[in-house]
């Protein structure tokens, strides 16, 4: 049996349609493989994003909460704050007149021991005159 160059020729073109399609049915097992992984992945994914959904809603409803708290708290001291502040300028008022004072007495002591020398001048001069008479 001898094979004419068509023959041939028919026969190579079928043993390489025969390689194409174990080839092709080789990359679609392996695509079926990564697709089924995709899809136990994705369901991974789905299941964890919805665990941390509802922590992340947990947790907002709990800072809503502190934040009520503590704009409540900062409303109760707010008062608290003023009165500092009301006490702080009253200190500053005090210490200011407290200086003025202090001021009005030290000039005042000048004054005073200036007139005090000048009364003990005249004093002794008056005892002198007195002694010599």
């Amino acid at each position: 049996m001898e094979l004419t160059f068509g023959q041939l020729a028919g026969l190579i073109a079928a043993v390489a349609f025969l390689l194409l399609v174990v080839f092709l049915c080789i990359v679609l097992v392996k695509a079926g493989k990564i697709m089924n992984e995709v899809k136990e992945s994705i369901k991974a994914i789905r299941f964890d994003v919805n665990g941390l959904s509802k922590e992340a809603e947990s947790i907002l409803a709990k800072s809503n909460t502190l934040l009520t708290d503590i704009e409540g708290k900062a409303k109760t001291i707010d008062p608290l704050f003023q009165a500092v502040a009301d006490l702080s300028e009253s200190v500053s008022d005090l210490n200011n007149a407290s200086r003025g004072l202090a001021t009005k007495v030290t000039s005042s002591t000048k004054n005073t021991g200036k007139a005090s020398l000048v009364f003990g001048a005249a004093k002794k001069l008056y005892n002198l005159k007195n002694k010599n008479k």
